[in-house]
């Protein structure tokens, strides 16, 4: 089963991370082959936050949907991840948070495994640089939130 850890320390405050990965409804604005994104359910329970949502990934005419379980331990500052139903046979992906003196942490780790084992053999030769590529593609969106709220207290 595929699975990559991604740690990195991010010049931006833990709770506008958090805010970013949480924010589903806007991936496809910025995750790469994420086409559409829907919420179903989010609940608020005490320090957890429950969301049901599905996202559409793909590229060209190859799309399909997968639906995923995302809960959010306020005391932890994790974000755990599970697949619900789609074309993945497992997925999990767990984000932590932890603030340092000028910075915040955060370590992602995810692995999955298709239902199609033809598929999962090739998917598993690209999983490494996809996985970096969604990093990056958080990183970059962190920036640009953080340059336009610096443009908007500068205007002000």
């Amino acid at each position: 089963m595929p699975s990559t850890s991604i740690k990195k320390n991010i010049n931006c405050p833990k709770k506008d991370l958090i805010n970013i990965v949480l924010d589903i409804e806007k991936y496809p604005e910025f995750v790469p082959w994420c086409t559409d994104s829907k919420i179903y359910e989010s609940k608020i329970k005490e320090n957890i936050i429950e969301i049901t949502a599905e996202l559409t990934i793909g590229k060209g005419f190859i799309k399909d949907k997968y639906k995923s379980f995302v809960i959010y331990n306020k005391i932890l500052d994790t974000i755990d991840v599970t697949n619900i139903g789609g074309p993945l046979k497992h997925l999990t992906n767990k984000w932590n948070f932890r603030e340092t003196d000028n910075s915040t942490q955060v370590d992602f780790h995810v692995n999955f495994e298709l239902k199609n084992s033809l598929l999962n053999v090739l998917m598993s030769k690209w999983f490494d640089i996809g996985a970096k590529r969604i990093a990056d593609a958080f990183l970059k969106r962190v920036n640009e939130i953080s340059k336009q709220t610096t443009e908007s207290t500068n205007s002000r």
